[in-house]
């Protein structure tokens, strides 16, 4: 066995943990969960309660409610007012007074058949006004069909005939000066029906443009001058 050889106070050992560069690979660091702190902690060992000191709350925006514009009585709780017992001087409650009948409007004695068995009795009382003679509708009032005729509902019915006048069309006293001759029909386009031929004009001339000014000739000009 080779003699050991020491750098310093340095001794070969087994590593206590794995080391990055014994892997090809990243090596463990995007796999196991760290043990420290609270975010992302192992499952495998305990966790100890974590507390962190806030910052001041954000400022709620101003269209969020409606705040303090509504007066609110301060002795209205959730459960209630809180208020102690407190009175006050009230005027007398104005009862409505019905007007009721007092001992001397009753009758007792006319109460006899309605306490005690009595026989019955009967009267002979005026036509009541709600019957009227004239409330139902007469015979003449219903319009039954007919039982006669091409008309007639649930039976068969023959064919019948009538005798109708002389149609004035085409009769002897049928005027043929009033019927429209061949120049009263206006001739439709045969264009508008089959295919369109194909149509010419003769135009004008064309004239080039140019300048129409009147200008001076071979004779207007005095080259002696």
């Amino acid at each position: 066995m080779a003699e050991e050889v020491w750098v310093g106070s340095w001794r070969p050992h087994r590593p206590r943990g794995p080391i990055m560069a014994l892997y090809s690979s990243p090596g463990p660091k995007y796999l196991i969960p760290p043990t420290t702190g609270f975010v992302k902690h192992t499952p495998t060992k305990l966790r100890a309660p974590a507390y962190s000191f806030r910052g001041a709350p954000m400022l709620l925006a101003e269209n969020c409610s409606p705040g303090p514009r509504y007066s609110v009585n301060p002795k209205i709780l959730r459960t209630g007012k809180d208020l102690g017992p407190a009175f006050s001087i009230l005027g007398r409650y104005h009862t409505k007074t019905m007007l009721t009948p007092g001992p001397g409007d009753y009758f007792p004695e006319k109460s006899t058949k309605h306490v005690f068995d009595s026989a019955p009795s009967h009267s002979i009382s005026a036509r009541t006004k709600t019957f009227r003679v004239d409330s139902t509708p007469g015979p003449a009032a219903y319009m039954l069909p007919v039982v006669m005729g091409p008309h007639t509902v649930g039976k068969a019915s023959q064919p019948s005939f009538s005798i109708k006048g002389r149609s004035k069309l085409g009769s002897f006293s049928d005027d043929l000066h009033k019927t429209p001759g061949p120049a009263a029909y206006r001739q439709t386009d045969v264009q508008v029906t089959k295919f369109k031929a194909p149509q010419y004009t003769m135009a004008a001339r064309v004239e080039p443009p140019g300048d129409k000014t009147l200008k001076p000739g071979p004779g207007a000009h005095s080259p002696e001058k």
